[in-house]
């Protein structure tokens, strides 16, 4: 009985930090808008004001998944609503990127 118990407890704590980071998608998608978002400013494709817009675009959806994983894990909800943020800051890169405004 005691073992198990301990066994337990070793599983869950190693299973902490993995529920910690259930995003690697996520993660890496935010990574290629960051890239996206750099890439427009370099090309002159973004204004300074439409950088800083979309950059703190950026920082809602990361403090959205902060907030969602505080308690350790992400719901299917969370993970669906962290998507279609994802999805909304997608559109918004394409749409300021592609609005034929830009640094001369």
């Amino acid at each position: 009985m005691f073992r198990k118990i301990i066994v337990a407890a070793a599983l869950l704590a190693l299973a902490g930090p993995a529920l910690a980071d259930e995003t690697p998608v996520l993660d890496q998608r935010q990574e290629r808008q960051q890239d996206r978002i750099r890439d427009g400013w370099q090309s002159g494709a973004l204004t300074r004001q439409e950088t800083g817009q979309l950059v703190q675009g950026q920082q809602r959806l990361r403090a959205m998944e902060h907030r969602a994983g505080s308690d350790g894990q992400f719901t299917a909800r969370e993970r669906a609503r962290l998507q279609h943020q994802a999805d909304v800051q997608s559109r918004h890169i394409y749409r300021q990127k592609h609005d034929r405004q830009g640094r001369r």
